[in-house]
């Protein structure tokens, strides 16, 4: 059966986000008096939901540190909501493939990281809320890399993991397609490395939009 959905990560795979996501960290850790992470510390994080994201990232594990972690959390919301009157911009040629993407057989949705407030807005700024017709955030589902989100999106649009393609920059992603069984893209233009991606051994991998553009059409023109 051809593929009938594509799930896209957000940041780091459409929205090139990684240094503002980045800033906001390293801004909210001075602000609550922490060490300050280094850009690529930062990084690494990136794709989790928020909450296990600043714990692991500053290794918040211990129950007397729940308190620290939501200070940090509520910090970083403000400080990224102040910097919002510069919303991040697409890669360059992601609107040509939505475009070219949205006019096939081929459903189209996001799995990200981003609570739903969060994904409404960028799809206001950016203007692509119609390419899609469905998602989950990570107020609606468990942190990746766990496949819950995935499971929703499969669920909710009646379609089997082998006939859906997972699209993302991190091994979270990968992870999360990996473990049921669906084919994998990885785009190494966002957040982790190639190294870091091969760990989770991505179906697919691509340098760029246009690479990335070029071997969607092929596989759900082909498949």
């Amino acid at each position: 059966m051809p593929y009938q959905l594509l799930i896209f990560d957000w940041d780091g795979t459409l929205m090139d986000s990684q240094q503002k996501i980045v800033t906001c960290i390293q801004s909210a850790a001075a602000q609550c008096d922490v060490t300050v992470p280094s850009d690529n510390d930062a990084k690494q994080i990136i794709g989790l939901s928020l909450l296990p994201a600043i714990k692991k990232l500053f290794d918040l594990n211990g129950s007397n540190e729940e308190e620290l972690a939501n200070k940090l959390v509520a910090a970083y919301k403000t400080i990224f909501l102040e910097q919002d009157q510069t919303p991040c911009l697409l890669f360059d040629g992601v609107l040509a493939m939505l475009d070219d993407l949205k006019a096939s057989h081929c459903d189209l949705v996001v799995a990200t990281g981003k609570a739903r407030r969060g994904l409404e807005r960028v799809w206001q700024s950016s203007n692509t809320k119609s390419y899609f017709v469905d998602s989950r955030c990570a107020d609606e589902a468990e942190s990746k890399p766990s496949p819950d989100m995935l499971k929703q999106l499969l669920a909710a649009r009646n379609v089997n993991a082998e006939d859906a393609i997972m699209i993302g920059d991190t091994a979270y992603d990968m992870a999360m397609a990996k473990s049921l069984g669906m084919t994998s893209i990885a785009v190494t233009y966002g957040v982790h490395d190639i190294e870091l991606l091969n760990t989770q051994t991505p179906t697919y991998t691509v340098n760029s939009v246009k690479e990335l553009h070029s071997l969607l059409t092929s596989l759900i023109t082909a498949n």
